[in-house]
């Protein structure tokens, strides 16, 4: 029961923490850019995790299947993590957060569609509900629309964290979840230091103290924090009520862009959401049962046979 307990303050911890990521949109009020934020958070994350590592005696070494799946994560989440801040700069940061959360949904759409998974009437029901929901936020109760550039770069940011999953799922790295992020997060931070000297004209140190807590915060809460306390509510209530406690990432980044920013919450906002929310919570229960059936052939047989009566 502790255990439980434990693992269940680790998911909303992890979730809350991880919808703190809009923070970093303060940072372009002091004339940082996407890829200049992104340089330091991932590359102080990155210092961060290789100091537990050499505490911890972690070998680097990878072979050559290793580096080819790490090298596709690291440039995946590179992807997602640019698009999503730059979008920041087209659109209400707690809109962009909850259009990103269709993520699950896009990851059980591309097993269907790529992995001959079966379509289910679930991930159909929950692509429409999140497609409603997307459609809902784009437009605004006054007729205007959200900015179509932004709401693209959030998608592919989406797109891009699911083919993510699907990747490190596939990939089967037997590794511990410190020396996969040590790899990824070296694409991640040398590709956004890339992004800021060729096209955001050049790289900029924080120059106030502000400035320096939200990197120290993009680094440490979304990033370490968030990874860490993922692993443990997964390890302890599973990845079905991991995945339900996630909605308090969007919710999380709401309520920063109505309480930091000075969004509006507005209807369409609300029931956006909800209808995403429950899109989500339909393709984690289908996922929950689907792994326990998995394990039941595992365990009893392909033909699933409860009992042995011999």
């Amino acid at each position: 029961m502790n255990k439980k307990i434990f693992g269940t303050i680790c998911g909303i911890g992890a979730a809350v923490c991880y919808g703190t990521n809009p923070l970093g949109a303060q940072l372009y009020d002091e004339g940082m850019h996407p890829g200049c934020v992104l340089a330091w958070r991932f590359g102080l994350a990155w210092l961060i995790i290789a100091v537990v590592m050499m505490f911890r005696k972690e070998s680097l070494k990878i072979n050559r299947r290793e580096f080819g799946a790490l090298s596709a994560l690291g440039l995946l989440f590179l992807a997602s993590s640019l698009t999503l801040y730059v979008s920041f700069q087209k659109m209400a940061v707690g809109v962009a957060s909850t259009i990103l959360f269709v993520y699950p949904v896009l990851t059980a759409g591309i097993m269907a569609l790529f992995f001959k998974e079966k379509i289910t009437l679930t991930t159909i029901v929950s692509i429409v509900l999140s497609f409603l929901g997307v459609m809902l936020l784009y437009w605004n109760p006054d007729g205007t629309t959200l900015s179509t550039l932004g709401v693209v770069l959030v998608l592919i940011s989406a797109l891009t964290y699911a083919v993510y999953i699907i990747v490190m799922n596939k990939a089967q790295l037997n590794m511990s979840s410190f020396k996969i992020n040590f790899y990824v997060l070296i694409y991640c931070a040398l590709g956004n230091l890339l992004m800021a000297l060729c096209f955001e004209g050049g790289f900029q140190i924080p120059q106030t103290a502000i400035s320096w807590f939200y990197v120290g915060w993009l680094a440490v809460v979304p990033a370490i924090l968030a990874l860490v306390m993922m692993v443990y509510a997964a390890k302890y209530i599973g990845s079905t009520p991991t995945a339900i406690m996630g909605a308090l990432e969007p919710t999380t980044a709401v309520l920063i862009g109505i309480f930091i920013f000075g969004e509006a919450f507005t209807t369409n906002l609300a029931i956006g959401i909800v209808l995403i929310f429950i899109a989500v919570i339909i393709i984690a229960l289908k996922s929950n049962k689907k792994e326990k059936t998995s394990l039941n052939q595992k365990k009893y047989g392909s033909n699933n046979r409860k009992y042995n009566w011999k």
